[in-house]
Parts: structure tokens; sequence; C-alpha cells
């Protein structure tokens, strides 16, 4: 058996397309109507089709649970950032915060209020703490990983 991808419920397809592109850069693989697959793996199944697909009334799929996320990590997370802040109508779980290791993620709502979190690439921190003057044992107990780690990002 193998583990092929997500699949996330949502209320408006076009509306969700744009949006994981706009934001995200996903684009679309597959586009079967009520069914799409976007790059990274993720697929969109609209609503109507779901609830049907489950056996399931309209009011017994429930959006905005907190209870899982989508996670993606970004290169250039200062950059990310900033087109976050020119996005209109964004809805934040919370702002960027800093990890205890040192990673800086932010956290958001999609249209249907699946959260989305985007975190600083790892390699990325790891580099951020050596130009900022850490050494490389420095930069492994800062976050809490292997020397060995730090090395395979230089």
């Amino acid at each position: 058996m193998k583990f092929l991808n997500p699949m996330i419920v949502v209320s408006n397809m076009e509306k969700s397309k744009r949006f994981y592109y706009e934001v995200l850069g996903l684009e679309v693989i597959v586009d079967f109507g009520a069914n799409v697959t976007l790059t990274g793996g993720i697929a969109l199944q609209t609503k109507d089709t779901w609830s049907t697909f489950i056996h399931k009334d309209d009011n017994e799929i429930a959006f905005g649970g907190n209870a899982s996320e989508l996670y993606f990590e970004e290169d250039d997370f200062d950059g990310f950032i900033k087109k976050l802040n020119d996005t209109k109508d964004l809805n934040y779980v919370h702002g960027v915060v800093e990890h205890s290791w040192g990673q800086r993620v932010i956290r958001f709502y999609d249209p249907n209020k699946h959260i989305i979190e985007v975190g600083e690439n790892m390699v990325m921190v790891v580099r951020r703490f050596l130009n900022d003057g850490l050494s490389i044992e420095e930069t492994a107990a800062r976050m809490d990983v292997s020397v060995d780690y730090v090395k395979s990002c230089i």
C-alpha cells in the first residue's frame, strides 16, 4: 500500500484554486471539476460531492475544526511574509512566531478554515544562525539538533 496525498473539502472550488495559487503558488495538475490535484500533492474535493461519497448530510460536514494543518516550508521566509502582507482578506491563526529551535512560522486559514502553516526552511534556519555569528556547535545547541545535521545544511 502507498499513501498518495491528503484531500481537503472545499465549498467553492474556483475560490480555493485561486487562493492556493495566489498565496502558496500551487498549480493545478489535474482538474476533474469536483476534484482537483495541486502541485505538492494536495487534492481538493467539493463539499457537495464529498458529502455524497461518504453518505452524509451537508450539515454534517464542518469547516474550521483547528485540529489539523497543511504544512509548507519556504526558503525565502521574509519575502513570503511581505507577500502575505499584500494579500487581502487573509484570516490569520497567528502572526509570525519563532519556535524554541529557531524556526519562524506563520499560520493562517484558507477560505474554508483549513489551517495553513508556512515555516522557514530548516536549512535556512541553520544558515541564518551561522550568518548571525553562531558557531556550528552553538547552532546545534540552539536548535537542539546534532552537529552533523548543522554541517549537512552548510
